[in-house]
């Protein structure tokens, strides 16, 4: 059978069971074997609570800046900058969590959930270490490490509350990400998508509360913002805990699960260490293109993050599209299927180009009424409109890239992005950011316009690696 005719064949299976039918048993949590039966209505199954997952962890950082947005742009400048800190954090939660997914989807795959189980609890503890380790230091020199990425004294003396918070609390980012990518690879994307929603309930009615002092609750300003959202954050983490132990359909800790198993703590640090590495690469050139952009002062810095905060709203849904990619990839490789594995990516890749590619061009028409929306000062609009059209003009490459990306991942591959990401990255995108923005006089507008340049390159790279299919034969 050809592949279009293998694609309206399965077309026809979606519309079988009834699109809306379909909708409704993706939002419950589905009960079907995506290692067999249509591959289009396994993707829709696992995409849309997924997406929706992505929507959600994006309101967390959209309500911030719209309410911080009325505080001046000194409060947005350190809700920016304090958030591409907090990247590396997310390079490390999301590194956990791929290598995570990548595990247990494979198990699930083989029909071994007790394994599943297993190297739930082996990723739960090295999340926990991390973040102990991670949020004691961050939190007790917040103020220092706003200074060192060029905080002016009055964005210091402003954020540093929000920084401690944020920072000092970032286990409970961590945390989540992780768990959810437990169930992620499990298949209970639904889950996933319903925790999610207690903690984005709590942080939508607590962030104006505190920020503004309404009510019962203290006058915090933008340092109530933090709080809001690490509250919402850890109750989130404790519903997860309380379902792994209680047990889903497709994933259960019991109490001979609680404890160390060296040997799949050691593969699944082996595979996380490099997927660590592949997200702080990432993440941490977004630190150097914030240092690149703060040199034209804190108007410049401000108008960045409103725009990458839009940005990221309709970015983190595509994430769910990849992440259903890597789910579909982990348990495909572990039922011996790598054909239907590969089929999976080039088929989400393309949903998410329409998707991204959409939402692109609505942004280049209507950036300024958007930016409007989230910040009032006339100094920022005009950057933040200008920072979102160039970003979204790179966004049909890299629909493609986060797919392929994660579809590594997925597959337990963590190095090949991580070599992507390095030459990206770092070799082309933050030298060629500075020297558009310097030497060619071309201001924060050249470090924006470097990063389109940066994917267009990324994309190429990573399409070609991933038809060579080294990725088919890794073993976790």
């Amino acid at each position: 059978m050809s592949a279009i005719e293998t694609s309206t064949a399965e077309t026809g299976a979606v519309k079988a069971h009834g699109f809306w039918s379909s909708v409704g048993e993706a939002l419950r949590g589905s009960h079907q074997d995506y290692t067999a039966g249509s591959l289009n209505r396994s993707i829709l199954l696992l995409a849309i609570p997924m997406v929706l997952e992505m929507v959600l962890e994006s309101l967390f950082a959209v309500v911030d800046v719209f309410w911080v947005g009325r505080l001046g742009a000194d409060a947005v400048a350190t809700v920016g900058i304090t958030e591409t800190l907090l990247s590396l954090v997310f390079a490390i939660g999301i590194g956990l969590a791929l290598s995570t997914t990548a595990m247990v989807a494979r198990r699930i795959g083989e029909k071994d959930p007790e394994d599943a189980a297993i190297s739930a609890v082996q990723a739960i503890v090295l999340g926990i270490l991390i973040s102990v380790g991670l949020g004691i230091p961050a939190g007790l020199f917040a103020p220092q490490l706003l200074h060192l990425m060029g905080a002016s004294p009055a964005i210091v003396a402003v954020g540093s509350g929000y920084a401690r918070i944020a920072l000092g609390g970032c286990g409970a980012i961590l945390m989540l990400f992780l768990n959810n990518a437990i169930f992620r690879g499990a298949g209970d994307a639904a889950v996933a998508m319903r925790l999610l929603w207690v903690s984005n309930i709590i942080n939508l009615v607590l962030d104006p509360c505190l920020i503004f002092g309404l009510g019962p609750f203290p006058h915090m300003g933008v340092t109530g913002a933090a709080a809001a959202t690490c509250f919402g954050r850890s109750v989130g983490v404790l519903v997860q805990f309380w379902l792994l132990l209680r047990g889903t359909e497709r994933i259960h800790v019991l109490a001979r699960h609680l404890r160390l198993n060296l040997t799949v703590l050691w593969r699944l640090l082996r595979v996380s260490l490099t997927g660590i590495l592949q997200f702080a690469i990432s993440n941490a050139s977004w630190i150097g293109l914030v240092r690149v952009v703060s040199l034209f002062g804190g108007t410049a810095v401000a108008g960045y993050t409103v725009a990458i905060r839009i940005v990221i709203f309709f970015i983190l849904p595509s994430w769910g599209l990849s992440n259903a990619a890597a789910t579909l990839v982990g348990q495909n490789l572990g039922a011996g299927r790598p054909d239907r594995a590969e089929q999976a990516v080039w088929r989400t890749g393309l949903y998410n180009l329409i998707f991204l590619g959409t939402i692109g061009i609505f942004f280049i028409i209507f950036a300024t009424p958007v930016v409007h929306l989230f910040v009032k000062d006339p100094a920022v609009i005009p950057i933040a409109a200008t920072a979102l059209r160039t970003f979204c003009c790179g966004n049909l490459a890299y629909a493609y890239v986060m797919v392929i990306l994660q579809a590594f991942n997925g597959a337990g591959d963590t190095l090949t992005p991580t070599i992507v990401n390095f030459f990206g990255f770092w070799v082309l995108l933050l030298p060629l950011a500075w020297s558009l923005a310097v030497p060619l006089h071309m201001g924060a507008e050249g470090a924006f316009l470097a990063f389109v340049i940066a994917q267009l390159a990324i994309a190429a790279a990573s399409i070609i690696l991933f038809r060579r299919g080294r990725w088919k034969r890794i073993r976790i």
